[in-house]
């Protein structure tokens, strides 16, 4: 046993969702639900993580409810989920079922993926990709109303919350992203109307789901389109975004990051996940580059081998920088690393071909 892990072994909660420790783990991008729909293989996928100690699922991103919402990526994506249509509902059901079964609590990574989607790609060629230069009044309200359709299904589903993905470029993020919104409207300009946009998704979603109905937001620096981008260069630009969004109603924001312990700022150690938790007043989740030596992009291409980097996670977690603690590629590569975490025991080493299989 690793007993000086143990703070991470504590239970959390927020709203309606209880979970018992604080391991989550991060929506990773699967293409396993051929016409949308999620099938048994999924339901197993996210079972089998649930029964080894996970505390919380946050499924891989599921298109909203509009046409342009999925569709090729930068990354050839195909056979991405939806939540709406019964055969999709049903299989979420299922898959919410199984892993309550197992102990554990999931919520969907509700996504439009915007610009970053290719023009007449399936399952909706005829529909345009859509980013904040192309989009009208009415462009605007169908896709907060599709956020909300889907939010409205999720909890008809029996998920636990719902996750927003508001980062990386997809669409809400872009309307955010100064350099991609070139806007001189009520939906562009300053900080603050930049903002706007996914501020009428996050209260549309609140109006769907209701008072109690967690909702959690993932936020980025970086984009899919820039590495190296920055949302806000201070934190007080940063705070503008963050209080309008938790003033909206988001009550967890999943800060995606490189590498968790990079500092956001200059003059400061502080990693993005502290600074949001500090300016935002609610509870963060951290990802980004736990259990292994390569941050993700980086590790398609290089050599990448495990790192225990757990100590560094605690003494950031009892430093109040964040809450809860996201892992993706080492979940994906092995079901168990969170108990083998909490035992001491070895971790699988980086395995590429994870991302081609489904288990």
């Amino acid at each position: 046993m690793r007993t000086e892990l143990n703070p991470l072994f504590s239970p959390f909660s927020c709203k309606t969702l209880q979970v018992p420790n604080r391991f989550v783990m991060s929506p990773m991008t699967r293409q396993f639900s051929p016409g949308g729909i999620p099938g048994e293989n999924v339901a197993d996928y996210y079972a089998r993580r649930a029964a080894s100690d996970v505390g919380l699922i946050v499924t891989e991103g599921i298109g909203v409810d509009h046409p342009s919402a999925i569709g090729e990526g930068s990354m050839g994506e195909k056979d991405i989920p939806v939540l709406h249509g019964d055969a999709a509902l049903q299989g979420w059901r299922n898959v919410v079922d199984r892993v309550h079964k197992g102990g554990g609590r999931i919520v969907p990574q509700l996504w439009h993926m915007g610009a970053v989607r290719k023009d007449a790609s399936p399952p909706h060629p005829e529909a345009r990709s859509l980013h904040p230069g192309n989009m009208d009044e009415d462009d605007i309200a169908d896709v907060v109303a599709a956020f909300a359709r889907s939010a409205a299904n999720a909890k008809d589903v029996g998920f636990d919350g719902i996750a927003l993905h508001g980062a990386h470029g997809y669409l809400l993020d872009s309307f955010m992203w100064e350099q991609m919104n070139n806007r001189d409207d009520d939906w562009g300009g300053d900080v603050a109307r930049r903002t706007r946009f996914p501020v009428k998704v996050v209260e549309a979603v609140r109006e769907a789901v209701g008072p109690d109905m967690p909702i959690i937001f993932r936020i980025s620096q970086w984009k899919l389109q820039d590495y190296d981008a920055q949302l806000a260069d201070t934190p007080e630009g940063l705070g503008v975004i963050v209080k309008a969004l938790a003033e909206a109603g988001v009550d967890i924001f999943d800060v995606s990051t490189r590498v968790f312990s990079r500092p956001a700022f200059a003059d400061s150690d502080m990693g993005l996940a502290g600074w949001i938790r500090r300016l935002s007043g609610r509870p963060t989740m951290t990802v980004g580059g736990i259990g292994f030596d390569k941050e993700l992009a980086a590790s398609f291409t290089q050599q990448t081998t495990v790192l225990d980097n757990l100590d560094e996670v605690v003494r950031r977690f009892e430093a109040g920088e964040f809450d809860l603690v996201a892992i993706g590629r080492a979940l994906l590569m092995d079901p168990q690393w969170v108990v083998k975490a909490k035992e001491g025991e070895a971790f699988k080493p980086f395995d590429i071909s994870a991302y081609a299989r489904l288990e």
